[in-house]
């Protein structure tokens, strides 16, 4: 596999502009993650930290779920890794966690969540709202949330792959 990233246009409108930069930074994780083996992928930082690049995407597969399901249009399926016992489950890896299954569930998300906000105007509001303030938020917020969430995972991604395999890149 050999991912493709884009960079995202220069002069685009808002909602292209920010679409955008999400799927490049959704791309970037996929990148930080190419051509390692499931063991490589399930490698943990540094004590006591349980932070790897599996549980990065299946982490990510998690908050695209919460956010274009649960907040967005009020659907919610349940969680995919972590439970009410293990609430960092998507983080608690094991042997028999593979890098198939996970990219596989996070890409399947992603396709979720792409059709759930085509359905938004930017402005339009989510049926779940906020736990801090129970407002509702906008599609724009939820998307500038996604890119911040990518861009300091990705951040974690650079340095767990570095240790991995030397490898370093934007």
């Amino acid at each position: 596999m050999t991912t493709e990233r884009r960079e995202p246009a220069q002069n685009a409108d808002e909602r292209t502009m920010l679409e955008g930069w999400l799927d490049y930074h959704r791309q970037t994780l996929a990148w930080k993650c190419e051509g390692l083996t499931d063991e490589q992928l399930r490698t943990t930082s540094a004590e006591p930290s349980e932070l790897s690049l599996l549980g990065l995407v299946r982490h990510m597969a998690e908050v695209e779920r919460n956010w274009f399901r649960r907040v967005l249009v009020g659907d919610d399926p349940g969680p995919i890794y972590y439970s009410e016992q293990d609430q960092d489950g998507d983080f608690h890896t094991t042997e028999a966690d593979t890098w198939a299954e996970a990219y596989a569930t996070w890409q399947a998300e992603i396709a979720v969540a792409r059709r759930n906000a085509a359905g938004f105007a930017l402005d339009g509001l989510s049926k779940g709202r906020s736990r801090f303030s129970d407002q509702p938020f906008n599609l724009r917020w939820i998307y500038t949330h996604m890119i911040e969430e990518y861009a300091r995972h990705n951040g974690h991604a650079d340095l767990l792959r570095e240790r991995i395999d030397g490898s370093t890149g934007d």
